[in-house]
């Protein structure tokens, strides 16, 4: 009773994740690079909001069902619809989450300032923008919304994965340009033979204009649909892209790429196999794939040195679970799915974060670079620790919960090829445990490099500051190397300045790490949230009269 008034006003709500972003950034635009502090706050409020919206749309379609929007008053299907259901509005809080801890962490990194020659007023819109794609296609309800919802991300992409300029970052970006324009051009070829088989690209009528066409043009349709998803999701054979551009942005950047992006294109293949080509007609084809981006995925993470490259490719493997899930067909597979994808979202976003604190704690991402930091950082190395491990499966934490939901899932199926791939998880789960153990080992327990080691009798400054700090150093004590040495052979207390790792950049990686926690903690009620969205989507009614009930 006490949620009735809501459901009057709840549709609302749902543009909203999508134009406060898109709002904050002209304004912030149109102040350019006055009153720095309350631009950064007005970003941060923008993104809290947006996560207090994602919270009151899970709530809304939980209990009234999806919940639609005809943009401008258009009736449906010739008008611009956004939807939120279950899965839709899970997807907009927790990129919400993952997205604000980001903005933080970048604050604290000097994104907007000098440490990444990345001015205020070229960043900050940008990611807001971003952030708005995101939501964007999310809760698009048609396909050419979609498609919008990606170029957003595309363009606002190619200036982030380009901050600063350098030769590394250009290369990279040119590659992921290239590679998502011919995603891109896959997804509008697919979408005007869709519309010229159909006459609609609204995704509720083509759930119900779809099953009409013949069998042969239907999944023609499908498969270039899914290859276009495919590449955006770096699934194998098409995710040879994703190593090679992620690792060279900013680590804020490459977090919110890593942790995110890539769900989207997962997204798009789940509202494509459930709404608009229910049945099983390529699933084998999709548990294959699945197949193949877990071992190739966690094969070419075993063969790593360096750290980003090596969470890039155990990245790839993961996507394997996730397809692994909707290629299952059932219902308890895609609430593994569904599952899996939230907490693989916030797990991943913060390794990479981490990462970057290592990265500036030890001065690099190498192994070979590194040693030493669980006894000169032991905050920096619990931060590992724990979404490593969930990374890696182990129980109870949500990353245990959701490759045990989905072995199930494939032996309920119990086909040879479901079988195989549980086996194939299972292996790919004790891989990862080895990677990560691996990374433990050199970064964090083994002796520290010799770039790391001062000797007693000397006074470290730091790169940033230059100014020297008061904490003791002892015989072999650690520090990182891109603080700079310099003789004090009259200083009668022997000093070290560590790198600083800024209070906000700690802020936030803390806060995804207790995020993830939370997944553990309140797993039970957030796995049967999933599952209902999980019934929602293989119902397909709900969705199909949320938006054409009042039309037809």
């Amino acid at each position: 009773m006490g949620l009735d008034p809501l459901a009057g006003i709840l549709h609302y709500f749902v543009p909203l994740p999508v134009v406060l972003p898109l709002f904050t950034a002209g304004v912030k635009l149109a102040l350019g690079i006055r009153w720095p502090r309350v631009q950064q706050w007005l970003s941060v409020i923008s993104l809290a909001v947006v996560l207090a919206i994602g919270f009151v749309l899970m709530l809304g379609a939980h209990e009234f069902g999806p919940q639609a929007v005809q943009v401008g008053g258009w009736a449906a299907p010739i008008g611009i619809t956004l939807v939120a259901d279950r899965l839709s509005a899970l997807m907009v809080t927790v990129s919400a989450a993952i997205t604000l801890a980001v903005l933080v962490y970048s604050i604290g990194q000097g994104m907007a300032g000098k440490a990444e020659v990345a001015p205020l007023s070229v960043y900050q819109p940008t990611y807001l923008i971003l952030v708005a794609g995101v939501s964007n296609a999310f809760l698009a309800g048609d396909l050419f919304n979609l498609y919008v919802g990606f170029e957003i991300l595309l363009t606002a992409s190619y200036v982030l994965l380009t901050l600063g300029g350098t030769q590394a970052r250009m290369r990279a970006g040119a590659t992921y340009v290239v590679v998502s324009l011919v995603s891109s051009v896959l997804f509008l070829i697919a979408i005007a033979l869709v519309f010229g088989a159909t006459g609609t690209v609204n995704m509720a009528q083509l759930g119900e204009r779809l099953p009409e066409l013949s069998v042969e043009l239907r999944t023609t349709l499908q498969i270039v649909l899914l290859f276009a998803f495919g590449i955006k999701a770096a699934v194998f054979p098409l995710a040879a892209w994703l190593p090679d551009s992620y690792p060279t942005a900013p680590a804020p950047v490459t977090a919110v790429f890593a942790g995110l992006l890539t769900k989207v294109g997962v997204y798009a293949i789940i509202r494509t196999q459930t709404l608009l080509f229910p049945g099983d007609q390529i699933n084998a084809l999709l548990m294959w794939v699945a197949l193949a981006t877990m071992i190739m995925g966690i094969l070419g993470a075993v063969a790593q040195t360096d750290i980003k490259r090596l969470l890039s490719f155990t990245l790839i493997s993961h996507i394997g679970y996730m397809v692994f899930g909707v290629a299952l067909g059932t219902e308890l597979g895609m609430t593994g799915a569904v599952f899996y994808i939230a907490h693989h979202i916030t797990v991943q976003t913060t390794l990479f974060l981490v990462t970057g604190l290592i990265e500036r704690r030890g001065g690099s991402t190498s192994l070979d670079s590194l040693g030493g930091l669980g006894r000169i950082a032991p905050i920096l190395a619990i931060l590992f620790f724990i979404p490593a491990m969930n990374l890696g499966g182990i129980p109870p934490l949500s990353g245990f919960l959701g490759k045990l939901g989905l072995l199930q899932a494939g032996v309920e199926v119990g086909t040879p090829l479901a079988y195989t791939l549980v086996g194939t998880s299972v292996l790919t789960s004790l891989l990862t445990l080895y990677v990560i153990a691996r990374v433990w080992n050199y970064a964090f327990w083994r002796t520290p490099s010799e770039g790391m080691v001062a000797e007693p009798g000397t006074v470290l400054e730091d790169a940033d500051t230059d100014e020297p700090s008061t904490a003791a150093l002892g015989p072999g004590e650690a520090v990182g190397p891109s603080s700079r040495l310099r003789d004090t052979a009259t200083a009668a207390t022997p000093v070290v300045t560590s790198v600083v790792l800024p209070r906000s950049m700690v802020g936030a990686t803390v806060g995804l790490v207790a995020f993830s926690i939370a997944l553990t903690v309140f797993a039970g009620p957030l796995i049967s949230y999933a599952s209902e969205a999980a019934t929602e989507l293989q119902a397909r009614t709900p969705y199909i009269e949320a938006v054409l009930g009042g039309y037809r």
